[in-house]
């Protein structure tokens, strides 16, 4: 038994050296760098975003037309002036027969002239008008702003997410390496006679499934790379050499409490609701102070240079009209009905967005604050998994075990590595969220 032991010994020391065998796995598995490739931050990424990302340029430029929706409505309180040309060519005592109740006599004439109206007052209607439209605009940039750390947050997503999933490639490309040093190995051995055939075949069986891991995360990190490429406003894919961020992790906040204050006071979800809300209530009133009368005063002035003898040239008008509407249909009335239910509903549905970051709160400083504790648990579990791998590697050395023992540990080590590459990433994302849904990114 003592010569078999040191036979065995020497043949594992005499076959292919793992540095080897290592490079030359990671030679066929990995690209050459590209003289293209972007070095990337998560703040870079963010810029990028902000920069190039169609979504928040559209959202942007809403808030900034419905700025010129305040201006439309204000107009109104504003002199609305009017030059008038107007030339006659009029066959003799020529008279507007049809198409109205008078019959206007048309003379010949080339007149010129301005009116100007002026509204005096219509009791509030067009100065809601113009609050509403102006928290409407108010409303839209914080939709903005909104849409913007939607954006942010897609972005960190993406970011972390590439990192994620390059790391879990490099485990994957260190499984195969580590893998075929061992199937070259027991390969050597079973020439030998030293090892049977069923351990050759567990050695390839692992070495197969160590490159479908390869295969599925080389596939997810170009996927990945790509989502990163299309949520920074690029239509190619991008070359991105991702840096990451060196910063130690802090546990998360002790208390939920101060971060739902903070949501309600900073999200911007809420404010722009409650804008929503407010022009809701000035556009109620705006649609009742329609059944009051409206004072406007009018003035027309000019003269007509070629003219009828019947026709006296200069011209000036001034007057006040007050109009006091009688009966619509219970069109007026219908309108101030209409803004008073959707003023209502807005009310309603600030009451469930209330409800709903509330819960989105706590469901992320949940996930936080479990995301921080499987940091320490993964690491944890890394290094018992790669002691357990060491000493079933000596033991199957030494013919003291099978090779389903140590198929068995490189699994649970391979798991093992796999999480603790993504526990942190995991729980960086987890902080991007809880910022997003309390204060914004």
């Amino acid at each position: 038994m003592t010569w078999r032991l040191a036979l065995l010994r020497g043949v594992l020391a005499l076959s292919i050296p793992a540095t080897q065998c290592l490079g030359q796995s990671v030679s066929v598995l990995q690209n050459p760098p590209s003289s293209n490739t972007v070095r990337l931050t998560v703040k870079d990424a963010e810029a990028l975003a902000l920069k190039n990302n169609p979504t928040i340029s559209v959202a942007r430029l809403s808030a900034l037309a419905s700025e010129q929706v305040t201006r439309e409505v204000r107009s109104n309180l504003w002199p609305q002036a009017y030059a008038n040309l107007t030339g006659v060519d009029a066959r003799n005592n020529s008279r507007i027969t049809a198409g109205g109740l008078n019959n206007p006599t048309v003379y010949t004439r080339a007149a010129g002239g301005a009116t100007v109206t002026q509204l005096i007052t219509d009791f509030g209607h067009t100065t809601n008008l113009v609050a509403g439209a102006r928290l409407q605009a108010r409303a839209d940039e914080q939709s903005a702003a909104a849409t913007k750390e939607d954006a942010l947050l897609a972005v960190d997503q993406a970011f972390y997410n590439a990192l994620q999933t390059h790391a879990v490639l490099r485990v994957a490309e260190q499984t195969v390496a580590s893998r075929q040093l061992l199937s070259d190995q027991v390969s050597a051995l079973t020439k030998s006679k030293l090892k049977s055939d069923l351990d050759l075949s567990f050695a390839n069986v692992n070495l197969a499934q160590a490159k479908l891991l390869y295969l599925d995360a080389l596939n997810n990190e170009k996927a990945s790379l790509a989502a990163l490429s299309a949520i920074l406003g690029y239509s190619t894919l991008e070359a991105f050499d991702l840096v990451n961020d060196t910063q130690p992790l802090a546990p998360p906040p002790p208390d939920v409490d101060p971060l739902l204050a903070e949501a309600f006071a900073k999200r911007p979800e809420i404010l722009a609701l409650e804008f929503q809300s407010e022009s809701a209530d000035k556009l109620h009133q705006a649609a009742h102070d329609q059944l009051y009368p409206t004072i406007s005063a009018l003035a027309a002035f000019g003269d007509s240079p070629v003219r009828d003898d019947r026709i006296y040239g200069p011209y000036a008008a001034a007057g006040v009209n007050v109009e006091i509407p009688v009966f619509n249909g219970f069109l007026y009335s219908a309108k101030s009905r209409e803004a008073d239910l959707r003023a209502q509903a807005t009310r309603q549905r600030l009451i469930d967005l209330r409800n709903r970051i509330s819960r989105d709160v706590r469901t992320s400083w949940l996930a936080a604050s479990t995301a921080f504790d499987r940091v320490s648990v993964s690491e944890q579990l890394l290094a018992q998994a790669n002691l357990a791998l060491d000493l079933a590697q000596t033991r199957y050395r030494l013919g003291l075990s099978s090779i389903v023992e140590l198929s068995q540990a490189q699994l649970q080590q391979t798991q093992a590595e796999i999480g603790n590459a993504q526990a942190g990433y995991e729980y960086r994302l987890a902080l991007a969220v809880l910022r997003y849904q309390t204060s914004g990114l």
